[in-house]
């Protein structure tokens, strides 16, 4: 993590470096004997790509390392930083260079006034946000945001493909999650908005997919890259309304290095999959995979090493 102390260490140890620069050039009487290392220990030449705190971000940024690496790039990994307050300080100064983000979740970040739900639509918006001298480069069709999800039974028994056709069960439906969802644009009110939906919710916080197994709640607010997807009986409704705010991955690049990393990182995103964050998850959380194996079997699998 990029700290005040390392920032502090950093700049002192520029400045000798500056200084010993200079009494070198002083002790040549020709100027072309001074020193030809403009990137001193080839600082401008290595990508500094970070992560939050999560495996699944922190896989997909493993991702991004390896496949620079491969394209001929020196890459500093800064992984493990902490949540968007701690390390989105570092990406706006450019001392991080590559950051996999998520489109919603980073438009609200930066701005909360956006009504923009769809995934061609937030990122729209959030190129527009986004300050100066960052690039939001291609977004990927893998996410992880809220989803209304059921069981493959409820759905099969009820002819479920879709959150609309919530509408054709009978008797009361249930939205179960944090106690937060019920006063978020995506909860009840919002899916009656959009869905002319009328559910009932329950608070249910962490014992949320517990509940949904129970039968005590019939809609269960899951993210999409979960594990459980792959390793329970369970379905993600479409949402072809955008009720739900679309937050899909998205690789954050300093200006100044997006168009020499753009095909590398394009390429991997045109990939990503939201069935493939899923799978990481499991290999993370079931198998116990490293970082490093799952995201080199991928790339591998993909053809992009």
């Amino acid at each position: 993590m990029f700290t005040a102390r390392t920032t502090h260490l950093t700049l002192a140890t520029g400045v000798a470096l500056a200084g010993a620069l200079v009494l070198a050039g002083c002790a040549s009487s020709n100027p072309l004997d001074t020193p030809s290392g403009d990137t001193s220990g080839g600082g401008s030449d290595t990508i500094v790509i970070g992560s939050q705190a999560y495996y699944s971000n922190e896989i997909i940024a493993e991702i991004y390392a390896q496949a620079l690496e491969n394209a001929g790039h020196t890459v500093d990994r800064e992984f493990n930083i902490g949540q968007r307050d701690a390390y989105m300080p570092d990406v706006e100064s450019g001392e991080i260079d590559l950051f996999p983000e998520y489109t919603g979740n980073l438009l609200q970040y930066f701005d909360d006034s956006s009504e923009a739900t769809s995934p061609d639509d937030v990122y729209a918006a959030l190129q527009e946000a986004l300050p100066d001298g960052l690039t939001a480069l291609d977004y990927a069709e893998a996410s992880d945001q809220d989803t209304y999800t059921v069981t493959k039974a409820f759905a099969d028994a009820n002819g479920l493909k879709s959150i609309a056709d919530l509408s054709k069960v009978d008797g009361t439906v249930t939205l179960g999650g944090a106690p937060e969802l019920e006063q978020r644009p995506y909860g009840p009110s919002g899916a009656k908005t959009v869905y002319g939906l009328d559910l009932a919710f329950s608070a249910t916080g962490d014992t949320t997919f517990d509940a949904l197994l129970a039968d005590e709640i019939q809609v269960a607010d899951i993210y999409s890259a979960d594990p459980r997807f792959q390793t329970e009986d369970i379905v993600a409704l479409e949402d072809p309304e955008s009720l739900i705010l679309a937050s899909n991955v998205v690789p954050i690049a300093s200006s100044d290095v997006a168009d020499e990393i753009a095909d590398v990182i394009d390429g991997i995103s045109a990939e990503l999959s939201v069935d493939d964050l899923v799978a990481m998850g499991v290999q993370s959380t079931v198998d116990q995979m490293s970082p490093e194996d799952i995201a080199t079997e991928w790339l591998t699998e993909k053809g992009l090493i």
